[in-house]
């Protein structure tokens, strides 16, 4: 093969061991199976351009991606995917020590990712970063709603001033993000906005009722600033993780002293189809399908990714 045409191809793949592993050290011409390959791979001119196309409609190169709350957990990983498709991370956090801590993981994984300070709840700060975004970065391609709270409190005994935190973090925060950067999209006429909800915006539980209203109204929002924006070709979608192993979590899958497993625990992997709980690195297919241009016709939509339990009523007692 022609050393240039070789190059170009490789280039089309960020991923260099996918094309390692397909070329198998070997570029002979295209016509014919490559010695000790996989024939179900792309041997053929014509083959391995409609993996490049493929390829490329999932690439974030050249796109900025604002993750919000993206210091560990959910959000850690959702962006640490959004880079490896080739974005360029930028997120937030409310105190220094969480920021120098998150951006030595991502620099620990190969990511060159920008931390700023700030509060989504606050307009002035939000209006502060992401205009700091744009003069440091560009303009953001990709908004990423994902810091939220909860607090787990019987509703006849919350506080009024508790119930407002988490509707101001889990569903305000949201709007005054989206608002901030979601005029020049309108501008450009292009962009990508994803909240994270829950499965509590479809499903009630006991003591998370400041939650569930956050997140059902986050649900709505999303299907709203679909309805709204969709002409300017913006997209927003939401990811609805089911119970996710974080070390948020942990407490609740610790074995007991008798070595049985936590109540919770039992429960969740009882009512999952999949029997257990998911990783945190399962969001990131999710969130670059809805980053990237595959889902250009996708609008409006909650993807759940809960591992089945939304469409499960749960097995009949023996």
């Amino acid at each position: 093969m022609d050393s240039k045409i070789f190059t170009n191809f490789a280039a089309h793949f960020k991923n260099a061991a996918f094309f390692g592993r397909w070329c198998n050290g070997n570029t002979t011409g295209f016509g014919s199976v490559i010695p000790g390959s996989n024939p179900s791979r792309p041997t053929t001119k014509k083959q391995l351009l409609k993996q490049t196309n493929m390829t490329n409609l999932f690439s974030l190169e050249g796109k900025v991606a604002l993750v919000t709350g993206a210091a560990y957990g959910i959000g850690f990983s959702i962006a640490e995917a959004l880079a490896n498709a080739g974005a360029e991370i930028a997120f937030n956090c409310r105190g220094q020590e969480h920021l120098d801590k998150a951006l030595a993981e991502y620099q620990a994984k190969g990511i060159k990712a920008h931390g700023y300070i700030c509060d989504v709840t606050n307009e002035a700060d939000v209006e502060k970063m992401v205009a700091d975004i744009r003069k440091e970065l560009g303009h953001i391609d990709i908004l990423v709603n994902n810091a939220g709270i909860i607090k787990r409190i019987p509703m006849h005994e919350m506080k009024r001033e508790e119930f407002q935190q988490v509707i101001d973090i889990d569903l305000v925060g949201p709007f005054i993000m989206t608002k901030a950067v979601i005029p020049e999209m309108m501008e450009r006429r292009e962009g990508k906005i994803i909240n994270i909800c829950s499965m509590m915006s479809e499903l009630g539980r006991e003591t998370v009722s400041a939650y569930a209203a956050a997140k059902g109204g986050l649900k709505m929002l999303t299907r709203n600033i679909c309805s709204e924006y969709g002409e300017y070709n913006i997209q927003c979608n939401g990811i609805g993780p089911g119970y996710i192993a974080t070390p948020q979590t942990a407490p609740l899958r610790e074995r007991q002293p008798d070595g049985s497993r936590h109540p919770f625990d039992s429960f969740i992997c009882a009512k999952t189809p999949a029997g257990r709980w998911l990783n945190p690195d399962e969001l990131g297919g999710p969130a670059v399908f809805l980053a990237s241009h595959a889902s250009d016709a996708v609008n409006g939509h909650v993807l759940y990714v809960d591992g089945g339990i939304l469409a499960y009523i749960g097995k009949q007692p023996k």
